[in-house]
């Protein structure tokens, strides 16, 4: 689709502007901090390149090795935040990041909403001890959460490059940056460790561990398990679910191998989002779904299934939920070559059974008219087992299979870097609707059985190829300068076994598309500078070109296999581009010791950067307000480029060894440069800031220790955020509070029990409501938001034997 209006500025031109900004940041950097450097070569393929602790832990590390910014968080800070928490939800405390769910721990995929410098969550680059996990759509298709790949108590570290992720960074979704999380090695000695979370809304999350220590020539291992039942705070929804991890290391001379299992069977209620319109005053904060009151579910329906006027589009569901069961498992073997070179190989598959369930009314949502289709001239009541109710599924399946090879070498100043990623993925998406019997009501904690309905079923195989070499050359002793490149291959196949009949589709569609689209990008370019200023201070700058390759999905979304015509998907084929962004990002990063007193530590990092981003996809509605759950996607079109400009200012001053204060401020300008046109008229969104995603974003973490007992304040200011891609509506700033207090039980010598300790997380402390996550779905007039959670309090008792 053609833009009618260009407002494209010149890189070069934005470039000069960031060196100036970067120029007036360095003057006043002694001021500043370092909460986020020293992640260790942050950014690294290996989980081996972590940081290694200073003797006072900071809340936030910083790479020392990166010429891009890469920022860290350790698995002891990420449980200190809440135990359990999604390991992407604890970035929230780092720059330029905006991380938001209707559940305090971060696990609802369903309302889940992330940006990172303006760049959304699926625009993003995700991995597991190096394993690819896809780009986290709630409707799955090539991965996994990071939270269902592994127990978040077993987390090492999490490790954010918000500008361009490492060259080796197995993903296809890698536009703005990546988040790399890594499990811990097995302990080299023998213990069990236990831990046990009471709180708000009926929590219990059970967490056990044996690690069997060192045995035999370099071998350890460990295997946990995990058990965790909530109530949902606005309903009665059970969320939860229970997970099994395993790990075995050996590391001799020769080399490292690692083994590694996951298994996870989750399910999460979801939250229905709230639909606001222009001027309207009376929508609810929340949609609770209505079960388990079937009484009550009924009464609210017409005689004919229709839901309340008043209610309009926030109509209330007898349930919905997730279900996602998943095996992961990796073998890796790190072989030392010789003193300078290792060869590592990981092969990795992923098997996912899932299904999205949503039992509502049957006059609602556009159902009439599909339902229709499969039975016309008969009773939908009656057909439907005459509760008024009909329980619509998505189900998924995954088999995901790969390689990932890298071989790095020493060759006098050279640091060379090869390697590869191949995937083969086979994916499938059915839509089914199945009866809500009024004598026998089903529960959303069971699969249903035997559909009245199969709308549509589809079937994608999916092969890629990524591939990449790099040079990291120490010019002189204070200087490294990194070049290098990947390409990035997709051939993917996609297939209907089963077509809607005529109408059962939005738009009119008579059969969803079929075929090939092979995508190749052979030269992805990066060049980097890395210059030790002093033993103490770093300067790094990066350039780096991405491409987001088309999503292979059957079942909605942003996919080419999910438009409603072939010719439509034929015309997609021939003339659209991926997503591509080409990232410009400089800084400084520090650490001082100092003699004022009580403070005599600053550390910190300030870094700026430019995106230009081109090809940006949209899926165009052709209705104002989209309620409809029947399926379909009439357009999906380039619609042109977004320049971004921003900057990162972030540290932590340390008082003594008791008292360190950690601060992040970050600006993001995020602007279209395109109108586009819907079909019908012109959209007017060149000059428009991205919604959903603040410009203005500061976060804090206050830490003091008083003896065995540590106390730890968190705020968190979230600014303004646009809701229309015409910016005619927005939600407003928020500043939420969560405090965490962790005391360590003193025990006699002698004693089984070894660093016992409980701790206290409250979250939401100042009670704020509004919106957490925004939903962005239309250009004016209309959005969708999840409410922020209630303040919820959690007790955690653990220890070692």
């Amino acid at each position: 689709m053609q833009s009618a209006k260009s407002t494209k500025k010149i890189p070069v031109q934005q470039t000069f502007r960031l060196l100036a900004i970067s120029a007036a940041c360095l003057m006043a950097y002694p001021a500043l901090s370092q909460a986020q450097t020293v992640a260790a070569n942050a950014g690294s393929t290996t989980q081996d390149q972590t940081a290694k602790a200073d003797d006072a832990v900071a809340t936030v590390e910083i790479s020392s090795q990166s010429t891009r910014s890469s920022v860290s968080l350790r698995g002891n800070e990420i449980q200190k935040i809440l135990p359990g928490i999604n390991p992407v939800k604890s970035l929230q405390t780092l720059p330029g990041v905006t991380f938001a769910t209707a559940d305090p721990w971060g696990n609802n995929e369903q309302n889940l909403s992330l940006f990172v410098h303006g760049f959304n969550g699926q625009q993003l680059g995700y991995t597991m001890d190096g394993v690819p996990l896809g780009d986290q759509q709630y409707g799955n298709y090539n991965g996994l959460s990071p939270q269902r790949a592994v127990i978040s108590e077993n987390v090492r570290n999490v490790i954010l490059s918000s500008g361009a992720g490492n060259l080796a960074t197995p993903s296809t979704s890698n536009l703005g940056g990546t988040i790399e999380v890594f499990s811990s090695d097995p302990s080299a000695t023998r213990k069990t460790s236990i831990e046990q979370t009471f709180g708000s809304y009926r929590t219990s999350r059970t967490f056990a561990r044996f690690d069997t220590g060192n045995f035999g020539e370099g071998n350890s291992a460990y295997v946990s398990v995990l058990r965790q039942n909530a109530r949902a705070w606005d309903f009665d929804g059970k969320q939860g679910g229970k997970q099994l991890n395993g790990k075995f290391v050996r590391n001799n001379d020769s080399g490292k191998l690692t083994l590694f299992f996951n298994y996870s069977d989750k399910i999460e209620p979801n939250e229905d989002s709230t639909v606001h319109v222009t001027g309207e005053t009376s929508a609810p904060y929340t949609r609770p779904f209505w079960y388990p009151d079937f009484a009550g579910a009924l009464s609210y329906l017409s005689p004919t299934g229709a839901t309340p006027a008043a209610d309009g589009a926030n109509y209330r569901n007898y349930y919905s939920d997730a279900q996602r069961k998943d095996v992961l498992t990796y073998a890796k073997y790190d072989w030392n070559l010789n003193p300078s070179t290792v060869w590592s190989n990981q092969v990795y598959f992923h098997r996912d059974d899932g299904v999205g369930v949503v039992a509502g009314p049957i006059g609602a949502a556009g159902l009439p008219a599909l339902f229709r289709v499969y039975f016309p001239n008969q009773n939908l009541k009656t057909v439907f087992g005459n509760s008024g109710y009909a329980t619509r599924t998505t189900e998924y399946d995954i088999h995901r299979s790969g390689l990932i090879s890298n071989l790095r070498s020493e060759i006098g100043n050279h640091q060379i870097e090869f390697g590869g990623w191949w995937e083969h993925n086979e994916s499938s998406a059915y839509r089914r609707w199945y009866p809500l019997d009024v004598n026998n009501p089903s529960s959303p904690y069971d699969r249903p059985s035997n559909p009245l309905i199969t709308q549509y079923g589809s079937e994608i195989r999916n092969n890629v190829v990524q591939l990449h070499l790099q040079d990291e050359w120490r010019v002189r002793p204070d200087m490294s300068v990194q070049m290098g490149f990947k390409s990035s291959l997709q051939y993917a196949k996609g297939d209907f076994p089963v077509q809607p009949l005529p109408g059962a589709i939005s738009g009119g569609s008579t059969a969803l598309p079929v075929g090939e689209i092979d995508t190749k990008k052979w030269f992805l370019p990066q060049l980097g500078l890395l210059w030790d200023i002093s033993s103490r201070d770093q300067f790094f700058v990066n350039v780096q070109k991405n491409m987001r390759q088309f999503v292979t999905y059957g079942g909605g979304g942003a996919s080419p296999w999910s438009l409603s015509s072939q010719s439509s998907f034929d015309l997609f084929k021939n003339t659209a581009q991926p997503e591509t962004s080409v990232t410009y990002e400089m800084g400084l990063r520090g650490k001082r010791n100092l003699e004022l007193g009580a403070l005599n530590r600053i550390d910190g990092q300030v870094n700026v950067y430019h995106v230009d981003f081109s090809n940006r996809l949209l899926q165009i509605s052709p209705t104002p307000v989209i309620t409809a759950i029947v399926g379909g996607n009439p357009v999906l079109a380039n619609v042109g480029s977004v320049t971004t400009d921003g900057i990162d200012l972030a540290g932590t001053v340390y008082f003594g060894k008791n008292f360190s204060f950690y601060n992040a401020l970050s600006y993001n300008r995020s602007v279209y440069n395109d109108d586009y046109s819907n079909g019908k008229n012109n959209v007017a969104t060149s000059g428009k800031r991205v919604p959903g995603s603040p410009e203005w974003m500061n976060k804090f973490v206050a830490t003091a220790t008083f003896g065995n007992i540590e106390a730890q304040l968190i705020g968190d200011y979230v600014g303004k955020r646009y809701a229309t891609y015409t910016n005619d509506l927005s939600v407003d700033s928020y500043f939420m509070l969560n405090l965490g207090v962790t005391a360590k039980i003193p025990m006699e010598k002698n004693v089984f029990l070894r660093n016992a300790r409980v701790r206290l997380n409250v979250s939401n402390l100042n009670q704020v409501t509004g919106a957490s996550a925004v939903v962005v779905g239309a250009a004016s007039g209309t959005y969708n938001t999840f409410p922020i959670a209630p303040r919820q309090v959690f007790v955690t008792f653990g220890a070692e034997f």
